[in-house]
């Protein structure tokens, strides 16, 4: 279990709290689901925990270990944001390399990483392929393929569908709910979409005036 405690945020110019979360135990297995409108706070609640954004006295303790107390590359999370942010004058192959060399894995256990990864998100027809000329639902499994090659504690999940046309989004999440349990890693996702949640989330909350509320 991953516990988190005293969140409490706001920007200057704003005279409520955007985020109050006094405790939030996050589940080690599974996708944690957070719903909520725009404006609601979930993408600082995201920036938090990574260690983009800065909120004095916050902590957070991951299965023994002070991640609030890390840096964000000690913190090793994979992270898929939501425009994918993958290089786009490098090839596929190359995008998920440069982040299993990030976390300095040896080229044994890299080349095994990436093979499974390809295997598990059907990569091989655009494995060669710029980033600049992938679908938007080639970018997501590329962009997935990346946040994982790291062997990461914990994947965030940035609005990962809503780039995706209706069609797509469908199969999409069927495939990412698949190959998280494939890698058994725990995933936090933040989405607008209430299908998301339905389809792919094992714990749900609902983020509303600042409050994380558990969806039953």
């Amino acid at each position: 279990m991953s516990l988190v405690k005293n969140i409490k945020f706001k920007y200057s110019q704003q005279p409520e709290w955007l985020l109050d979360i006094p405790e939030w135990e996050i589940p080690d297995l599974g996708i944690t689901a957070i719903l909520g409108r725009s404006g609601s706070g979930k993408s600082t609640l995201f920036k938090i925990l990574i260690g983009l954004e800065e909120c004095k006295g916050f902590s957070w303790v991951f299965k023994g270990e002070p991640l609030s107390e890390y840096s964000i590359e000690q913190k090793r999370l994979g992270v898929v944001f939501q425009s994918y942010n993958l290089f786009p004058h490098l090839s596929s192959y190359e995008n998920i390399q440069f982040a299993a060399r990030a976390r300095n894995l040896t080229t044994a256990e890299m080349h095994l990483k990436i093979s499974n990864l390809v295997e598990q998100l059907d990569l091989e027809n655009f494995l060669h392929r710029k980033a600049r000329l992938l679908s938007g639902g080639e970018r997501q499994r590329v962009s997935l393929a990346r946040a994982l090659a790291g062997n990461p504690r914990l994947l965030f999940l940035d609005e990962p569908f809503s780039a995706l046309d209706e069609e797509l989004k469908n199969k999409s999440r069927a495939l990412i709910k698949k190959v998280i349990l494939q890698n058994e890693v725990p995933a936090l996702m933040i989405t607008h979409d209430k299908e998301d949640v339905e389809q792919v989330a094992d714990s749900k909350f609902f983020i509303n005036s600042g409050r994380l509320e558990k969806i039953n």
